[in-house]
């Protein structure tokens, strides 16, 4: 017997042939037979299991990068010249850094778990003639699945018996409301959203009956294609990781080339190779940042802890620098810039046309734009109690909560008419129901018969073109000019209904929803914009950043949004569908560029969304993608940074986000921005510290070997200046909070590295002036004041440690020395009164004294070491202020 396998494109196969190529019986399903040989041909209906990342394997991730290589080849060489207490010291740095990674690192990110976890649930098949619940992984190619409203679609299948069926597929397709099945096929190249005529694994069926034949299961349903995806998307090292590492190449050069230049002169000068290798390797540790990866992870840490006070976790660390140098958002319309729940917007009436917001729970309802007599009207009244006879949902507020049960339109009504002052229980005793023409695919009409005193009334709900035929009052004018107004709204981004009524003192016939109708007015639906996203878009345009909305909603209604809450202009109307948008090997300059122009895409599949992401990858930028729903999760692990929405959003997309917002703020993601930049500003800061701080080590080493004066410091002397005085600094530093200048500046470009020109200049500057006095001290002291070779080493280590600590009082922002984000950050004086108690220690306590070969200090040499301390912040100042005089 042939295998049997999924067709390709089952949505444009007509219903018929698809059974017939599925040898399958509707009317009896699959024998038991043959659904176990399938079974096994095919395999279980569930998704494939993604590989687990092992501690082990997050462990090994911290010892990668460039300044861990160097570090790691930096104790060997100790070890190898003997010098093992220098070499312990480095592996401590490198513990250090990597157990501080891996404890803040240690959340699994299951995508694929989470994903499983949809397919727990039960199904109902048609086996033998008979309707069987059988677990969802036994559900194979050919089965007749049995869904009602409260099923979780097993598999992917094709509809050929549906009765009112309505599906909720927004975590799938963005799609808001739930979507009418039916079996008629969709045009060629359909979306998802627009394929009616199928079901979807993994969404949950809101109303109705139906009966389908799958057509996929596992990785071959739309949600398995999605669980690929996920898994298939790489993601790239994270700007902050990829400079670092550049960074740490440019010292790897620095330092073999001084390195290189002090041998050669030592050898032409006949110097003892051994003292020439020593002096290398003080060289080259003090090229090293050692506290670089240290603080940078602690730095990082700390924001991920501050942020997490803000209601946004961040799962991975460096997500929080890489936020804040996101250039471009993607954003997701369901759910994030919307409430993803449906209200009533728009009332429209035959002489009155007006924008409402209801408010339920407060029992209050405003006009906001247009006609604000409208709810004085005797129409007005009427459409309210048509909209509660015509309904079959309910709304209460129990225990403080709001509880809705039903067709979420019909739940929007509900609260429309509580808000309205309203009491539709009240409504319903007044108007008991006696009979009910119940919606369906073919009438698109629904209609309730209401007894009230000594007659009947009857309401009727339903699409406008339908409801208008039905009202035989209206002229044929009249009758067109409504449907256009239908037309509009739709077209406006909202989904329509009609209403009307009709009185009698008689009962009428079965066909009372059918004909002599009185028309009332139209309504119009919406998802409605969160209020809060207005502003937090007007603080992304003034931090220079660009929000583009992608949803797999209508183009109407994704532009409809877009306008209300202001991430497009007027003038900005342009929106493309999923079927503009070409394969990105496929594009021409104009594409791209019309592709980049763009600010609304709907109607664009979870591919799409990834190509656009790396679109916007290639061009440069670095790409930030909120979304809630499963169809987000894969391009929010392609992104640059991932943010999903925590309270609304699924499990699948919070695994699989950098990032989760616990309130599902859009303004949350404006917090993230801030504290990502004010995170880098503080790495710049704390890498322009160490920097300099570590090219002053190189200067006074290499420039004393030059002048042939000695040998000013030793290699341990270097690794505990590194690793101590200048760390800790360093890490005050990397842990400020203020600079809320940085949100009203324009991002800063992705390619610039975290040292740019200007900083290099300074850098290089800042190392000279330590320099030249510190070394000016040791002369000073071992040519003028007769100091022995060691007391000069003893000056020189203290002086060079002081004016370390003093350096970190140059790198403020303000014009004001005493009152600054430096002044101001306590850990500052936290971090200087550690170290000067450290120091205290190296000279108080024997056993470090003699490990960093100290000895006593005569009093002269006090004075020598706080002038050598203090002198280049002086000297540092006073060209600052030169220079900020000279512009």
């Amino acid at each position: 017997m042939q295998p049997i396998s999924a067709p390709e494109k089952p949505h444009q196969i007509p219903i018929d042939q698809l059974i017939q190529a599925l040898n399958v019986d509707p009317k009896t399903g699959l024998t038991a037979d043959e659904a176990k040989r399938r079974y096994e041909e095919s395999g279980p209906n569930a998704l494939q299991e993604a590989k687990r990342e092992s501690a082990f394997t997050i462990l090994l991730r911290q010892f990668t990068g460039v300044i861990v290589y160097i570090l790691a080849a930096a104790a060997g060489i100790s070890f190898f010249l003997g010098e093992t207490v220098e070499g312990f010291a480095i592996i401590a740095v490198l513990l250090i850094n990597a157990i501080t990674g891996f404890i803040l690192e240690w959340n699994a990110r299951q995508s694929m778990d989470a994903l499983r976890k949809m397919d727990t649930t039960p199904a109902r098949v048609l086996r033998d003639g008979r309707i069987r619940e059988i677990s969802s992984e036994e559900v194979t190619i050919g089965d007749i699945l049995v869904v009602e409203a409260g099923d979780l679609v097993a598999a992917d299948a094709n509809l050929f018996e549906v009765s009112q069926l309505q599906a909720d597929e927004s975590a799938l397709t963005g799609e808001s409301l739930p979507v009418d099945k039916n079996t008629e096929l969709p045009p060629d190249e359909s979306p998802l959203g627009d394929q009616h005529n199928r079901l979807f694994k993994g969404t949950p069926v809101t109303a109705g009956t139906g009966r389908a034949v799958v057509t996929g299961i596992g990785q071959q349903t739309e949600l398995g294609k999605i669980a690929t995806m996920v898994e298939e998307a790489k993601r790239s090292a994270t700007p902050l990781e990829a400079k670092l590492d550049s960074l740490a190449k440019v010292l790897i050069w620095v330092t073999v080339g001084l390195a290189a230049l002090f041998l050669v002169v030592g050898l032409l000068r006949n110097e003892e190779p051994l003292r020439l290798i020593e002096t290398a390797l003080a060289l080259a540790i003090a090229a090293i940042p050692e506290g670089m990866s240290v603080v940078a992870t602690i730095a990082l840490a700390y924001g991920m802890l501050r942020l997490a006070e803000k209601k946004v976790i961040v799962k991975r660390l460096s997500a929080v620098e890489t936020l804040g140098g996101t250039n471009v958002i993607f954003t997701d319309k369901t759910g994030t810039l919307t409430q993803n729940r449906i209200e009533v917007n728009t009332l429209q009436l035959p002489e009155q046309q007006a924008e409402v917001r209801a408010d339920a729970e407060a029992q209050k309802l405003e006009v906001v734009h247009g006609d604000q007599a409208i709810t004085e009207s005797e129409t007005y009244q009427q459409l309210i109690r048509v909209g509660v006879l015509c309904n079959n949902a309910d709304y209460d507020i129990v225990d403080g909560k709001p509880k809705e049960v039903g067709d979420p339109v019909e739940v929007s009504l509900l609260k429309f008419a509580i808000a309205a002052g309203q009491n539709p229980d009240q409504i319903h005793r007044e108007f008991p129901r006696k009979a009910e023409k119940a919606f369906s695919s073919d009438t698109r009409i629904m209609g309730t018969l209401n007894e009230h005193n000594n007659g009947f009334l009857v309401a009727v709900k339903g699409a406008a073109e339908e409801v208008l035929d039905r009202c035989q009052s209206l002229d044929e004018k009249d009758r067109k000019a409504y449907y256009d107004l239908s037309e509009k709204m739709a077209t406006d981004g909202l989904r329509t209904l009609a209403f009307a009524y009709r009185q009698t003192d008689t009962r009428p016939g079965d066909d009372f929803a059918d004909k002599d109708l009185t028309y009332v007015g139209l309504i119009g639906f919406l998802d409605p914009p969160r209020t809060e996203v207005t502003p937090a878009l007007q603080a992304c345009r003034e931090a220079g950043i660009k929000v583009i909305m992608v949803t797999g909603d209508h183009p109407a209604t994704a532009l409809t949004i877009a306008s209300k809450v202001r991430l497009i202009e007027p003038g900005e109307e342009m929106v493309l569908t999923g079927k503009d948008l070409k394969p990105l090997n496929e594009l021409q300059a104009d594409d791209r560029k019309k592709l980049l122009e763009c600010r609304v895409f709907a109607r664009v599949s979870p591919a799409q969304k990834l190509d656009m992401i790396e679109l916007y990858q290639q061009d440069g930028d670095i790409v930030g993608m909120t979304g809630d729903g499963v169809n987000d999760a894969p391009a929010l692990k392609k992104s640059d940074i991932g943010i999903a929405m925590g309270l609304r959003g699924t499990q699948v997309a919070a695994e699989t986000a950098d990032m989760v917002l616990k309130d599902d703020s859009f303004t949350s993601i404006v917090t993230a921005i801030a504290q990502g930049r004010v995170i880098f500003e503080n790495i710049r800061k704390f890498v322009l510290f160490l920097l300099s701080c570590n090219l002053s080590e190189i200067f006074v080493v290499t420039f004393a070997g030059f002048l042939n004066v000695g040998n000013p410091l030793l290699p341990l002397q270097i690794l505990f200046i590194n690793i101590v005085t200048d760390v800790f600094p360093a890490l005050a530093l990397g842990v400020g909070r203020e600079n809320s200048s940085l949100m009203h500046q324009p991002p800063r470009d992705p390619k610039t590295p975290i040292m740019d020109n200007r900083d290099w200049r300074m850098l290089v500057f800042y190392a000279l002036a330590i320099t030249a006095s510190v070394l000016g001290a040791y002369w000073f002291g071992t040519q003028k004041l007769g100091l022995t070779q060691q007391e000069g080493n003893n000056l020189t280590f203290y002086a060079l440690s002081f004016a370390q600590l003093m350096h970190v009082f140059n790198l403020r922002s303000g014009r004001s020395f005493f009152v600054n984000e430096i002044t101001r950050n306590r850990y500052i004086w936290y971090a200087l009164l550690l170290c000067v108690f450290i120091l205290l220690l190296t000279y108080y306590v024997p056993f470090l004294a003699q490990i960093l070969s100290i000895k006593t200090i005569p009093s002269t040499e006090l004075w020598m070491i706080a002038v050598a301390g203090i002198a280049p912040v002086i000297l540092i100042q006073l060209v600052k202020g030169v220079m900020r005089l000279g512009k």
